[in-house]
Formats: structure tokens, C-alpha cells, sequence
């Protein structure tokens, strides 16, 4: 009896020093004041614009390979001021949160789907990849969830809700559940698969940051919301065993991760080359930062910039989770005085400065500690912390194997046709006029049967685009021969339409070795 009363009390006293209780009622508790919750939350977006900052010079310069040590990454107190002054798309990061802040705001925490779509395909900002082609297809009556399907969106897997992610696990402190909830509704307009998973994991990722204080706990408990079948699972599952086997050499880690899990299949800009925008490898990229950064601000972002690829994006994600376990407060000054003079500007393309945006997610996270079983009691904040729960399960590009690139290299006529064989291509290539308010109608047949009249915009000699980066993609046909036609409906001959090439698919991948 005495032992069992000492193991109890033992367990209570673990459970107060990591900040949780269990209640009378039964549940699992957390108690923070509303202060430290709000410099949680600063420290999360302040972070996230540092360490996107601090990664804008090299974003995308090594692909495939690490940013040596020597290779310097240059700081300066007034960066984050000069890329608002002179490159503030650097920042799609935090301006699409900020649309889906918005939308909460200005529609409730009930907001629909829809609604969050109409609303970010009705804006005007600078986006790329699943971004894009979600914008796109939403302007073309495809809405959520099919505007993200991997049918409807060759960019379904890339790295868009894995950056943009970061505002649902802010209002959902200790709420990983909750945070899932969120990115199952905004995530899905633009991604699906292990696309979407990037988005859950980081979701996750930022509100267990508020509950627990140990990194390797925390990537642990975040990979929990992932199925344990998807790639996404088993490639964030490898990095931490990597980590345990050589922890204190995180190139050996991300050669590891390189050799195994860098076979881009989706987005048509990486297949059969270097470029890799992939969720699951530069999320890979993230947990190798927060694991070997050992809750150091700097090296957790150098790291996770140092692995490559999206440079920027994974070092703003890695130090947005780490500022928020460790607070605003305890950022170092060197990081924080480059915010000082633009904490009340607002970022390109919305009305939101940093200041504005802090308040909003303190708002939205109160109001969700509320409606999630929790109380607010004389400035204390009684959080009714979640264990979490893994989403469902879903894949991207199933049974499609990139086999072969043909090099069309053609301008369309009124009509042309090709053939290939297998069970899926993408058509790459631009509208191309000085008109920019032209949009091309043309027709797309296979095997003669009429699949898509496709309306597409004229290439924007602009960073703001209503196109879609692939002219035509069709997925899930018959695996053996076709014939693809293209018919143009309203030819003008002050626009080109150029057909640069064409990335196939089979149901299975060819051996060059048999």
C-alpha cells in the first residue's frame, strides 16, 4: 500500500513540474497566465519572420545538397526592414496565415471552407505551386476539398500548407486535436496527401510547443496526428531515428533523409531533378533543425536552413515552433531588434502588421481554450490539454511513376497532337502576350473524348498570377497508349501559346537495368 501511494504521488509530481494536471472532472489540464500565452504566441510569429529572414538569401540555391559551414548567411539588425523595403514576397509565409487569420476573425471560428477560399482566391498577392493551381481552381468553380486534390492539382504534395499552417496550431495552445480540426478544413484547399500532412504536422508542432519543453518530446508527440502508413510518417519516423543513432551529426541525418525519401513524384518542376519542394523531405529538413538545434535559437534555424531546398520557409518554421516553447522573451536581442521597425507596418498585401497579427491569434486561441472544454479565470488560463489523435489517411499520386520527359518545344496552332503511353501526363507551358487581359480557350481530348475546356490566363509579367503553372494534366487513365489533342477556340495572333514539354506517367516505373 505504501509503495502504491509513493507511485502515486510521484506521478503528480511529474505531472505539476511539466505544467499539467488531471482534474476532478477527469481530464488532463494546463495552466498558463494569459501573459505567458501571448508571449508564446509573439514568440511564434516573431520567430517565424526572423528565421524566414534570416534563410531569404539561400532559398532554393542548393538543392540537393547542404549549405556548407563555411558558406556564410549573412545578418544584419536591419534585414527583416530591407526585405519589406525591397522583396516582401520573400514573406508568402506569414501573408497567407494572414488571410486565414482574417477569415476567422471576420467570420467566427465556424468559418466555412469556402468561405476561407473565396476569400484568398479574391486576393492579390504573390503565390506559387499548390498555391497557384488551388487559386485557380477555385476562380474556375472547383472548390474545397477538390481544389487541393491531388486529381486537380499536380502540386498537391508540395510545401504550401506545410508554411502556412502556423496560425492553427497558435490558437489551439495545447490543443493538437483542435489544430488538426483546422487544417483539415483550410488545408485541403490546396494540398492532399502527404501535402496536407505537412500542414497537420506543423500545426501540431506549434501547439504542443505551449505544453511541453523538450524538443525531442515534442516532434514525438506532433508525428502522432500523421498515420503511421503515410510516407510522411515513416520519413519524419527515420529522421528521429537517425537523430538517436547519430546525435551529434546532423549532415549524417540528412544524407540519410536525402538518399531515401528525395524521389519527387508530383510537383512537375522537381520530377527528374534536383528541385524538391516536397512536404515530407523539407519538413524532414524542419525536425532535423529543432532536434540537432538543442533549443538554441540560432543553431535550430541554421540547421534547418543549412539542409537546403526551401531554405527560407524550414528555417521559419523550425524557429516559429522554437519561439513559441521558448517564448518572446527569451529570444535573443541579436534576433529580435531587426523587428523593432516593422512591428507596426503591415505586410505586403494585407492590413496586418506583427503587432496586429499577435493580438488576433491571442484572441482566437482565448476563444478556443473556451469553447474546447477550457476556462479563463482571473487571468489564468485553464487549457484542457489534448493527447494527439492521428487524421486520416490519404495519398497523393498513387500508382503514378514518372517515366519519361518529352521535349514538345512547339507553338500551338488552332490544333495539335501527340501520343505517349501510359496512365498520366502533365503539359507544360505558358500563355504568352502582351494582352494581359486575354485567356486562351482551348480544348483538350483523349483518345478523342472531350476531357477539359480549359480557360487560361496570360502568363503575368507580374509576380501576381491567376494562371496555372501546368496547362493540362489529366491522371488515372488506362495504362497504355493515348492520343492527346489540343484544340485552341479563340486564336489570336498577338498571343502565343508555347508547349515547352511533357512528363509522363506509368502505373509502374520502368527498369533501365532490365
Amino acid at each position: 500500500m505504501k509503495n502504491t501511494l509513493l507511485y502515486c504521488s510521484l506521478i503528480i509530481v511529474i505531472l505539476n513540474f511539466i505544467g499539467c494536471t488531471i482534474s476532478s472532472r477527469g481530464k488532463s489540464e494546463f495552466t498558463i497566465s494569459e501573459g505567458e500565452l501571448y508571449d508564446k504566441i509573439r514568440g511564434g510569429w516573431s520567430a517565424k519572420v526572423i528565421g524566414c529572414t534570416y534563410a531569404g538569401p539561400v532559398e532554393f540555391t542548393h538543392n540537393g545538397t547542404i549549405i556548407q559551414d563555411y558558406t556564410p548567411i549573412k545578418w544584419s539588425k536591419d534585414r527583416v526592414q530591407h526585405y519589406f523595403d525591397t522583396f516582401p514576397g520573400l514573406y508568402d509565409d506569414i501573408y497567407v496565415n494572414i488571410v486565414f487569420v482574417n477569415a476567422f476573425e471576420r467570420w467566427g471560428l465556424d468559418v466555412s471552407a469556402d468561405s476561407v477560399a473565396t476569400a484568398f482566391a479574391n486576393t492579390n498577392m504573390p503565390l506559387w505551386h499548390a498555391n497557384q493551381v488551388a487559386k485557380y481552381n477555385i476562380k474556375q468553380g472547383i472548390m474545397p476539398p477538390l481544389s487541393g486534390h491531388w486529381l486537380n492539382n499536380p502540386h498537391a504534395d508540395d510545401i504550401d500548407f506545410q508554411i502556412e499552417a502556423d496560425f492553427a496550431g497558435l490558437m489551439s495552445p495545447g490543443m493538437p486535436n483542435t489544430a488538426s480540426e483546422i487544417s483539415d478544413k483550410i488545408g485541403h484547399i490546396f494540398t492532399y496527401g502527404d501535402g496536407w500532412y505537412g500542414g497537420v504536422y506543423t500545426a501540431a508542432l506549434y501547439s504542443m510547443a505551449f505544453v511541453v519543453d523538450d524538443v525531442e518530446v515534442l516532434v514525438k508527440q506532433a508525428l502522432e496526428t500523421i498515420p503511421k502508413q503515410s510516407d510522411f510518417y515513416q520519413c519524419i519516423s527515420d529522421v528521429i531515428t537517425w537523430y538517436e543513432q547519430y546525435p551529434g551529426d546532423w549532415k549524417q541525418t540528412w544524407f540519410e533523409a536525402q538518399k531515401k525519401w528525395t524521389s519527387e513524384v508530383g510537383c512537375p518542376d522537381g520530377v527528374f531533378l534536383p528541385f524538391d519542394i516536397d512536404a515530407k523531405i523539407n519538413s524532414a529538413y524542419v525536425t532535423i533543425g529543432l532536434l540537432y538545434g538543442e533549443k538554441d535559437f540560432y543553431q535550430t534555424m541554421d540547421i534547418a536552413a543549412r539542409c537546403g531546398q526551401d531554405s527560407d520557409c524550414n528555417a521559419a518554421t523550425a524557429a516559429g515552433v522554437l519561439g513559441t516553447m521558448i517564448g518572446y522573451q527569451n529570444i535573443p536581442e541579436r534576433w529580435k531588434e531587426s523587428l523593432y521597425g516593422i512591428e507596426k507596418r503591415s505586410f505586403a498585401y494585407t492590413d496586418i502588421s506583427l503587432d496586429k497579427l499577435c493580438d488576433l491569434s491571442m484572441k482566437h486561441a482565448l476563444s478556443m481554450v473556451e469553447r474546447k472544454d477550457g476556462e479563463i479565470i482571473d487571468g489564468k488560463i485553464i487549457i484542457s490539454s489534448q493527447r494527439p489523435v492521428s487524421v486520416a489517411y490519404e495519398k497523393s499520386f498513387e500508382g503514378h511513376y514518372p517515366v519519361d520527359k518529352k521535349f514538345v518545344n512547339i507553338n500551338l496552332e488552332e490544333t495539335f497532337d501527340l501520343e505517349f503511353g501510359g496512365n498520366g501526363f502533365v503539359l507544360r507551358g505558358a500563355v504568352l502576350s502582351a494582352k494581359q487581359e486575354y485567356v486562351a480557350k482551348i480544348e483538350l481530348y483523349v483518345d478523342e473524348h472531350l476531357v477539359e475546356t480549359a480557360n487560361l490566363p496570360v502568363s503575368s509579367l507580374s509576380s501576381v498570377d491567376n494562371r496555372r503553372p501546368d496547362l493540362f494534366y489529366q491522371y488515372q487513365l488506362s495504362d497504355t497508349c493515348h492520343k492527346v489533342r489540343l484544340k485552341w477556340l479563340n486564336p489570336d495572333k498577338n498571343v502565343r501559346i508555347y508547349i515547352g514539354e511533357m512528363l509522363v506517367y506509368k502505373g509502374k516505373p520502368d527498369n533501365l537495368y532490365l
